[in-house]
């Protein structure tokens, strides 16, 4: 590698503050899941009465609905409205539609009531709380969230409280000192466990407020209770008709009471302003989350069916003859293997001897050893073979070492192995044959892993098979072939020095060289039947710094070739649809996944497991069967698929992070050195075991 490459690639200090953000945002995130969960009770709900296991004290069945202090069983102050006195309360809101209408109703009778409201409604809602106000009405407490508090732990009734009333001082300035306990309704309903409730919140100052029976007659005084629907606002109109009442006005007034809702100071507004505004971005989030999650699901399922379909759409070219197309002529032709090594003892041996035993036998192998510190060369050079050519160079990288190769190359047809890859026989052969037409530049090869004993390599294999070479059917279809992998790709040798040879701007040279090639007018086009076997990484240390490498250099491609957007004819086509597709699914999908992943946790949890659990297990049916079909058509056994759903809850998530830690080191200039993995020489393993449908398939 030149000074400058390695100035450019020189490794700086990566940037360590996208992790403590991330390990802060969702934190912060599942929070807020949990207080907006909280708030629609799914979270410590409290949805219905615990049956009463005692009657209500006799001191308060003998009194009024209004219970002005409870200092004991037979020590309670309470209240009952004058005759032909009627205390208007309407429970729960405020609602936007009836709340407005109820409002209307009273303007016109030119009536009082008390509005008893969630704490989570007036938030959402506090134009209404104002108006109420302005129009004279008294403001109740029914809770934040409309929680039986005799059910409730003395937590949540806690807060239960104080969220209303900080959320009161938010919207309207003020504290209320009356509450109406959530599904209470006349006095003999504080019985039991409402009743310890009712006291705890007398301690805390509050007057409580029941009802009268609904066909007591106002000429003797009563407190009505309705709610805020159709049928409420019906009873409450034609109630302000009663020729026996009075007055209709709110609880404080018609018990001669001081009005029970004060001002508060500026600190308490300022803090029951910040809880309005978390509560209502906490809101937005999870109905934006919610929307997102059905996109992200419905762009998941419609990758799969794009795969599918277009797999099928490849097979069915490869294997339907059209009358009338013509026959491409074979290649013969003499080819170049260019083979990079750097610190591949393990393997190198391997990977040469498999391209000796090629059925192509015209053929030159060029290892490059590129300043190995251990016997690479040595073992290249002591293989008695005189197409296999050693060259040995200082340590510059693997694009250096490629273009050292292409330089020395003797022949038109050039292919580039990695070090670590063992061929079958016929996979030179076959790989060469579509550069038969004279429009394609490039081939890609069909990569297999060789080391899947562990669960790690099996799912490293399933990711081969069921996306890297499913994709790569679908990119052939679609013309717009983003990678020719390093392991195996046939090219051209005057298309390669036609766009300057291997470029050193990006880490990923491969994807580098294929989009260069689309924009430079070649095609690029998938041979599965040219199989070759790759080591993988068997340790998630080593896996991290591969994808690393990976998914950084792909980003950096990315961005070198964006502007082929806005080309004409195959670059532009390829832009349009191979990196639009890059972007989607392996970018911005990568890139939100963890807090999608965080909401569904969520949903499974609290809101409704069953429809949950239902909705991911679809989605892994959807996955084994496209997983099952993209392993049928490689040849490979169907009982790896067992591994495939462990894979969702680690190797998936290591793979999200990869993309973030990649994404935030390239946003933050960071420059990434080439990161080289341990081989262990394993790469032939699994050649000798491949199933016999894997061998027809190559020898098809």
């Amino acid at each position: 590698m030149s000074r400058s490459a390695r100035r450019r690639h020189a490794r700086s200090r990566e940037p360590r503050g996208h992790w403590r953000l991330l390990a802060l945002t969702l934190p912060v995130v599942f929070v807020a899941l949990l207080f907006e969960g909280w708030t629609i009770h799914e979270v410590d709900a409290a949805k219905s009465r615990i049956p009463c296991t005692r009657p209500v004290p006799e001191a308060v069945g003998k009194g009024g609905p209004v219970l002005r202090s409870i200092r004991g069983e037979d020590d309670v102050k309470s209240s009952a409205v004058p005759a032909r006195s009627v205390a208007l309360t309407f429970d729960g809101g405020p609602d936007p539609v009836w709340t407005s209408r109820i409002l209307d109703l009273l303007r016109t009778h030119r009536a009082h009531a008390t509005f008893f409201v969630f704490g989570a409604q007036a938030a959402r809602h506090p134009d209404l709380i104002r108006r109420i106000l302005a129009e004279g009405r008294e403001i109740g407490s029914n809770t934040y969230t409309g929680a039986d508090l005799g059910s409730s732990s003395r937590v949540r009734t806690a807060m239960e409280l104080t969220l209303t009333q900080k959320t009161l001082a938010g919207s309207a300035g003020i504290r209320t000192g009356v509450l109406r306990m959530p599904m209470t309704t006349q006095i003999d309903t504080l019985c039991g466990a409402e009743w310890t409730a009712a006291r705890r919140a007398s301690a805390d100052g509050y007057v409580l407020v029941a009802a009268d029976r609904p066909d007591r007659d106002p000429k003797y005084g009563t407190v009505r209770q309705f709610s805020q629907t159709d049928l409420a606002y019906r009873e409450a109109r034609d109630l302000l008709g009663n020729p026996h009442a009075k007055r209709f006005t709110t609880v404080t007034d018609a018990l001669g009471m001081p009005s029970a809702d004060t001002s508060v100071s500026t600190a308490e507004r300022w803090q029951g302003e910040a809880l309005i505004w978390t509560t209502n971005a906490g809101r937005a989030f999870t109905d934006a989350m919610t929307w997102v999650l059905f996109a992200l699901g419905a762009l998941g399922v419609l990758r799969l069916l794009m795969l599918t379909v277009f797999a099928r759409t490849h097979v069915r070219r490869l294997t339907r003859f059209r009358p009338g197309s013509p026959w491409l002529r074979e290649v013969d032709a003499p080819v170049t293997v260019l083979v990079p090594a750097y610190n591949e003892e393990a393997g190198i041996e391997s990977t040469v001897h498999s391209l000796l035993a090629s059925t192509h036998p015209h053929l030159e192998v060029i290892v490059i050893d590129d300043g190995s510190t251990d016997g690479t060369a040595d073992l290249a050079t002591w293989i008695d073979d005189p197409r296999v050519r050693v060259i040995r160079q200082p340590n510059s990288g693997k694009a250096a070492a490629l273009n050292t190769g292409l330089a020395h190359a003797s022949y038109d047809i050039v292919v580039m192995v990695d070090a670590d890859t063992v061929f079958e026989p016929d996979a030179l052969y076959r790989l060469i044959q579509p550069l038969a037409h004279p429009a394609i530049g490039a081939v890609s090869g069909n990569t297999k892993v060789g080391n899947r004993r562990g669960l790690l390599g099996r799912w490293q294999h399933l990711e081969y098979v069921f996306g890297f070479n499913l994709d790569r059917r679908m990119f052939e279809v679609l013309e717009c072939m983003p990678t020719v992998p390093g392991a195996i790709g046939a090219f051209r040798r005057d298309a390669l020095l036609g766009v300057g040879g291997v470029s050193q701007d990006t880490l990923a040279e491969d994807t580098d060289l294929t989009m260069a090639l689309w924009r430079a007018g070649w095609r690029v086009v998938y041979e599965e039947s040219a199989i070759a076997w790759t080591e993988v990484p068997m340790s998630l240390g080593q896996l991290w710094r591969q994808r690393y490498r990976w998914c950084y250099g792909t980003l950096q491609a990315m961005w070198k070739h964006r502007g082929a957007a806005l080309e004409v004819g195959a670059a532009g086509r390829f832009a349009r649809r191979g990196l639009t597709y890059l972007m989607i699914f392996q970018v911005i999908l990568p890139l939100i996944a963890p807090v999608v992943d965080l909401f569904a946790l969520y949903g499974a949890l609290f809101s409704d497991p069953t429809q949950s659990l239902g909705i991911w297990l679809a989605f892994l049916v959807v996955q084994l069967l496209c997983a099952g079909y993209a392993l049928r058509l490689d040849g490979e056994r169907l009982r790896v698929l067992w591994s495939m759903p462990f894979q969702l809850f680690v190797y998936r998530q290591l793979m999200y992070l990869v993309v973030i830690q990649s994404v935030f080191a390239l946003l933050g200039g960071t420059r990434l050195k080439w990161h080289r993995m341990q081989r262990a020489g394993t790469a032939a393993t699994e050649q000798l075991r491949q199933p016999v449908a894997a061998r027809e398939l190559s020898s098809r």
